[in-house]
């Protein structure tokens, strides 16, 4: 039977020691452990990176949708203005006063006796500017106040009463008549808005010889804020 000696056995059990040594697999381990950390951070990097543009990009477009919003609300707050007076006018227009219905109302106001020799309006407005708001103590906001313009009406007749007993019983009578009338009940004068501003003395016409009196009736409308 051959006998075989293996001269190499000793430098093979060390090198298989070797290769089996903890240390080294250890080694190996963590340098396997250090590159996937390497690669899960530049992952983590790039994710971050490509986060940082959308946020970007989101907040451009949140700059530009607020941009939008602001102009929108601008042109709100003026359309509403413009509405605003777009209302008021046609208010002016379609409650304006009518020179016409005033004549038309006298015309069927007449008393035996009373003759009405002029008629006149004047119509004033008062205007009040508008009121912005502001802020005031504390950073409260003050609210402001729009412009307004008052109308004040007065429609002053001028009129004799040639009755056979000139004075206050036709003169009365008149009165009656004008606030019983549509027009000045929708106008809502009052009794107490006419009032006899003037009253003559009893005088005698030289070619009728007819006595009369004069009088001024003052009618005030109620004021009108617009």
């Amino acid at each position: 039977m051959a006998i075989r000696i293996n001269l190499l056995a000793e430098e093979q059990a060390a090198e298989e020691m070797r290769r089996r040594d903890p240390v080294k697999r250890a080694a190996w381990v963590g340098v396997f452990l250090v590159c996937l950390v390497l690669v899960w951070s530049s992952s983590l990097q790039l994710k971050l990176m490509l986060d940082n543009g959308k946020l970007t990009q989101a907040e451009a477009r949140y700059s530009d949708k607020t941009n939008e919003v602001g102009i929108v609300i601008k042109n709100q707050k003026r359309l509403a203005e413009i509405t605003e007076k777009l209302a008021a006018l046609n208010r002016l227009a379609t409650n304006r006063f009518l020179q016409a219905e005033v004549l038309n109302a006298l015309e069927h106001t007449t008393v035996e006796g009373v003759q009405l020799g002029r008629a006149r309006v004047e119509q004033t407005f008062s205007v009040v500017a508008e009121i912005k708001p502001k802020m005031g103590d504390g950073n409260k906001l003050i609210p402001g106040k729009p412009g307004s313009s008052t109308e004040k009406i007065t429609l002053t007749l001028e009129a004799k009463d040639t009755s056979p007993n000139p004075g206050n019983e036709r003169i009365t009578r008149f009165k009656e008549l004008l606030v019983q009338f549509p027009y000045f009940q929708r106008e809502r004068v009052s009794t107490n808005a006419i009032l006899l501003k003037n009253l003559n003395s009893p005088q005698v016409d030289n070619e009728s010889g007819i006595s009369y009196v004069q009088f001024t009736l003052e009618c005030r409308y109620p004021d009108r804020v617009r």
